[in-house]
């Protein structure tokens, strides 16, 4: 048998080489609702969310300029982070996100339901791939006669989303 990694295993935080740390800052906080919980002068930024007993968590987001001050984004075509993910914990909290990003005049650059869960994608001002998700209940994942989860690409109803945000 292959290893397997231990139960309650998971991705603890997302790091991300930006060009503008105070930007950065702007987008993560100002934006998404992120909580800055400490800062390296002009080089790092570590922002957390807020947990389920009320705490902010030290960081789920890190940031630094060490190697990328004032670059650019990568080329399409090359290899890199796809997009990072940031679950939310229901419809209603996925559509106030979704609404505060297009407020500030940020396009989304897709919707997609994929059955066992709902997703908007945009791009951070440093060109890094975002998805804004909530899973659905695993009682309603669809699956084949064989039990296998069947992910799906149709279109998300974003307006439809929007108006749970109401």
């Amino acid at each position: 048998m292959t290893y397997q990694a231990p139960i309650g295993t998971g991705i603890g935080h997302v790091h991300l080489s930006v060009a503008d740390l105070d930007r950065a800052i702007a987008f993560y906080e100002g934006v998404l609702g992120f909580h800055l919980q400490a800062r390296i002068r002009n080089a790092a930024a570590f922002l957390g969310a807020r947990m389920p007993d009320g705490n902010v968590y030290h960081h789920h987001i890190g940031l630094n300029t060490w190697q990328s001050r004032g670059g650019t984004p990568a080329p399409p075509g090359h290899t890199g982070l796809y997009h990072a993910a940031i679950l939310h914990p229901d419809r209603k909290a996925l559509g106030v996100a979704t609404r505060r990003v297009l407020e500030a005049g940020i396009q989304l650059s897709g919707a997609t339901d994929h059955g066992i869960s709902e997703a908007v994608y945009l791009d951070d001002p440093d060109g890094n791939g975002i998805e804004l998700y909530r899973d659905r209940p695993q009682a309603d994942w669809p699956r084949d006669a064989a039990g296998n989860l069947v992910m799906d690409l149709k279109p998300l109803d974003v307006p439809a989303l929007l108006a749970e945000a109401e």
